[in-house]
């Protein structure tokens, strides 16, 4: 198991989680709106970070927006596997091709 699945299964474990006891839990309990407002927060920290160039503090922010992100989806009820399925279905297509099919 990947340090990403363990990461999507402890926040799926911690959705029932008192709030009081887990940060996760607290935002889940504020609701997806939230969620969004704090994985738009951690996103913004990283494009500071990727633009001084500060390695460290990148890796640190990027691990951020991944964990926020899949809070966000699992507020959705969106789980790492859904998303992984997507990738998959993906693979092997041109990205052009693919927004482009997207935008029609």
């Amino acid at each position: 198991m990947s340090a990403l699945e363990r990461l999507a299964a402890t926040i799926a474990a911690r959705a029932a989680a008192d709030p009081d006891s887990s940060w996760t839990a607290k935002l889940l309990a504020k609701g997806p709106e939230k969620c969004a407002e704090k994985f738009g927060e951690e996103a913004i920290e990283a494009v500071i970070e990727a633009v001084k160039g500060d390695r460290a503090r990148l890796t640190a922010e990027a691990a951020d927006v991944l964990y926020h992100l899949l809070v966000m989806c699992a507020a959705r009820g969106v789980s790492l596997a859904d998303i992984e399925a997507e990738l998959t279905r993906r693979e092997g297509v041109s990205g052009i091709a693919e927004k482009a099919a997207r935008d029609r």
